[in-house]
């Protein structure tokens, strides 16, 4: 059966569908020996694929790990300017492993983990609509009356932002706890909008992604999970 090579890439749990895009258009993937730059390029099973001149492995099972991302570290394999990444905290003897999305240095909590390319990619397209949920500390002075427009949808700065579900946790004299639910997550969404309503952060978590939860897993530290069945079941064809 033909296949997209970017896709059979993504497949072998190396990188995300669009990183492999870029492999193949800076002439790192070779198809029985041959250097590809087409990311449209069609292969089948029997064909050599190597990236980097490094045979790509492929698994057939895909799996999923939930991991607490404490704050100071990014979600990346590799960084120019060599700050710590997630990658350095997981144990010897897990598998090659991808994010699902992204957290940003000063953030923490939920964070995915797949061997599977086109599984990360399911949870990561809007189209498929999974809700991510974030515990928000806040300074300044909430005015719900205001934030009700991020509840349909706003724009600013010339950029569109679906909707956000914004409860309030706790309030306080000096800051107070947000839970804010979007099924999007633009870079830095969060930090952006509530920035624009005069609202500043100086904690924000994940505790929830799709129908896996944080829990009280301590920060560092990695658990595999199942792959729930309607998950399982679409990622495939969907992503």
């Amino acid at each position: 059966m033909l296949i997209n090579i970017t896709k059979k890439i993504a497949h072998s749990g190396l990188c995300s569908r669009r990183e492999a895009k870029q492999l193949v258009k800076d002439g790192h993937v070779k198809v029985n020996g041959v250097v590809v730059c087409v990311p449209t390029t069609k292969v089948e099973d029997k064909d050599k694929i190597t990236v980097r001149n490094k045979d790509l492995n492929f698994i057939d099972k895909p799996r999923i790990w939930i991991f607490h991302k404490p704050v100071g570290f990014i979600t990346t394999n590799k960084d120019p300017q060599n700050r710590p990444t997630i990658f350095d905290l997981l144990p010897e003897g897990m598998p090659r492993v991808i994010s699902i999305g992204r957290l940003d240095m000063n953030s923490e909590g939920l964070l995915l983990l797949t061997n599977n390319g086109d599984l990360a990619r399911y949870f990561e397209l809007p189209r498929n609509s999974i809700k991510r949920t974030y515990h928000v500390r806040v300074f300044g002075v909430i005015d719900m009356k205001q934030l009700a427009s991020i509840t349909e949808g706003c724009e600013i700065d010339g950029i569109k932002y679906g909707k956000i579900e914004i409860n309030v946790l706790k309030r306080g004299l000096s800051n107070s706890w947000l839970e804010l639910s979007l099924e999007e997550g633009k870079n830095r969404e969060i930090r952006k909008v509530l920035g624009h309503f005069g609202l500043k952060i100086s904690k924000l978590k994940r505790v929830k992604y799709g129908d896996y939860d944080l829990g009280d897993l301590k920060r560092g530290e990695v658990v595999e999970s199942i792959i729930h069945k309607g998950v399982y079941e679409n990622y495939s064809r969907k992503a």
